[in-house]
């Protein structure tokens, strides 16, 4: 959105209704890395702004401009104003579906980040500075007993989750932008071996378990006999 992208050149949340194209123009250094990230596993990114009621035409252009001249596909989505039902996502919809025929019709030059190879401590340190843009990783005592045990363990071929916040490219909430120079801090490693995969906790992002309307955990019980049931 243009006032997320206002927020990350500098504006304080109670400002970003307010136009201002000098913001826009140095928060779009975060958009950029997300190109250059989508980029770099061999798929073409389209880039849907969400308009708001506050956005100016003259932010609007500019940000269609810009992502032009970077030979990115663009398209203004409006559905938050006019719902996702009606006409809103139009162009966004068209745009998206030429890039996957455009895709489908090119050889397939997706790729993966790392090899599944890799150490899993070379595995976060891949993903901290090609998509973060991270001078390097710091793990705690407790992530590196973590990562002894999962050697051992024979899981070191799974896949990386990173948790981390969603606010900026560094472990720290407040820091918009694309910074560069800091460090990734790892605090702990959690094995997801039923989901295969396993998941580093960064800074002091806390997790959450996804569940459904009715957990499995509603069904599950002991009969007379001491027998559990509803296990599957």
């Amino acid at each position: 959105t243009v006032r997320a992208l206002k927020m990350h050149g500098g504006v304080p949340k109670d400002r970003l209704t307010q136009p201002d194209l000098e913001a826009l123009q140095a928060g779009v250094a975060n958009l950029r890395r997300h190109v250059h990230n989508v980029e770099k596993f061999g798929v073409t990114p389209v880039v849907a702004i969400n308009r708001f009621s506050s956005d100016t035409a003259e932010e609007l252009d500019w940000l269609l401009e810009w992502c032009a001249a970077e030979g990115v596909q663009a398209a203004v989505a409006d559905v938050w104003g006019r719902g996702g039902g009606g006409d809103g996502g139009d162009e966004l919809a068209a745009k998206v579906a030429a890039a996957v025929a455009a895709a489908v019709a090119a050889p397939n030059s997706f790729h993966h980040l790392y090899p599944l190879e890799l150490p899993v401590e070379e595995k976060i340190r891949t993903i901290a500075q090609e998509i973060y843009g991270a001078d390097g990783v710091d793990f705690s005592v407790p992530a590196l007993k973590r990562l002894a045990d999962i050697e051992k363990n024979g899981w070191s071929g799974l896949p990386v989750c990173m948790a981390k916040t969603q606010y900026s490219f560094t472990d720290d909430a407040s820091r918009f932008g694309a910074p560069k120079g800091f460090t990734i801090h790892v605090r702990d490693l959690i094995p997801k071996t039923g989901a295969g995969f396993i998941v580093a906790l960064t800074g002091a992002v806390m997790t959450m378990p996804g569940l459904p309307a009715a957990p499995a955990a509603m069904r599950m019980d002991v009969d007379d006999a001491g027998n559990p049931v509803g296990l599957s």
